[in-house]
């Protein structure tokens, strides 16, 4: 594996930041509430999934018991 000075390093990790690429604010505020909304979804539905479930349960232990 090559091995560079830091002087070289630095200098590479610069002409990569320069690289990048970053959002605008009205991307990441677009992205965060698609986020929240993605998350509130998930938990809309885990809450059924568990509901349905517990009832289900509840009916066929009601069975035995």
């Amino acid at each position: 594996m090559a091995t560079t000075n830091p002087l070289q390093f630095i200098q590479q990790v610069r002409a990569e930041v320069a690289k990048v690429v970053w959002p605008t604010r009205r991307e990441v505020m677009l992205t965060t509430v698609m986020v929240f909304i993605m998350a509130a979804l998930t938990a809309v539905f885990f809450a059924t999934v568990d509901i349905i479930i517990r009832w289900g349960l509840q009916n066929v232990l009601s069975l035995f018991g």
